[in-house]
Order: structure tokens, then C-alpha cells, then sequence
């Protein structure tokens, strides 16, 4: 490809989180404490075995994505300003 044909660079880059159970299986966990409610307490012990560890465990593993980002990136583009510029009354 010639230089013309070429992407432009990117200026911000994206960290998206990685695929993981967690999320689910952490509903599943409140699911269960609030059926357990009408249920009885055997239900609600299962949810909150469920629920408990994989919220841990989530929260530990998006605290360890975070410590791995970078921790400034250099900005490319022109800053805009922070206040529209006022027009002239002469206008």
C-alpha cells in the first residue's frame, strides 16, 4: 500500500476487559439470596456461597486490570476550548 492508502495512527487506545464468567455467576449468587427469601434460608446459604467468592473474585481481577493500564497517554488531537468564544455585539 502506498503512504496515501495507510490508516491514519491511532490517538487514543481502547483496553477492553477480558470475557469472563464472573459477572454472571455473581447474578446467579443475588438471584438465588432473593428467591431464597420466599424460599427458606437453605436456598439463600447456596446463593450467598455463589454470590460472595465471585464478587470477590470479580472486583479482584478488574482492581488487577486496572493496576496493569497505562497511566497517562499522550493526547494527539487539538484541545478544545472549555467555553464556546462569545460573538461580538456588532454582529
Amino acid at each position: 500500500m502506498t503512504p496515501v492508502e495507510q490508516p491514519p495512527q491511532p490517538t487514543e487506545l481502547i483496553y477492553p476487559p477480558e470475557p469472563s464468567w464472573l459477572p454472571a455467576l455473581t447474578g446467579a449468587g443475588l438471584a438465588l439470596i432473593l428467591v431464597g427469601l420466599f424460599i427458606g434460608w437453605v436456598v439463600i446459604v447456596a446463593g450467598a456461597v455463589l454470590f460472595l467468592p465471585s464478587l470477590l473474585s470479580w472486583i479482584g481481577r478488574t482492581r488487577e486490570s486496572i493496576a496493569r493500564l497505562p497511566r497517562r497517554q499522550r493526547p494527539v488531537t487539538a484541545v478544545l476550548p472549555a467555553v464556546p468564544p462569545r460573538r461580538r455585539a456588532t454582529e
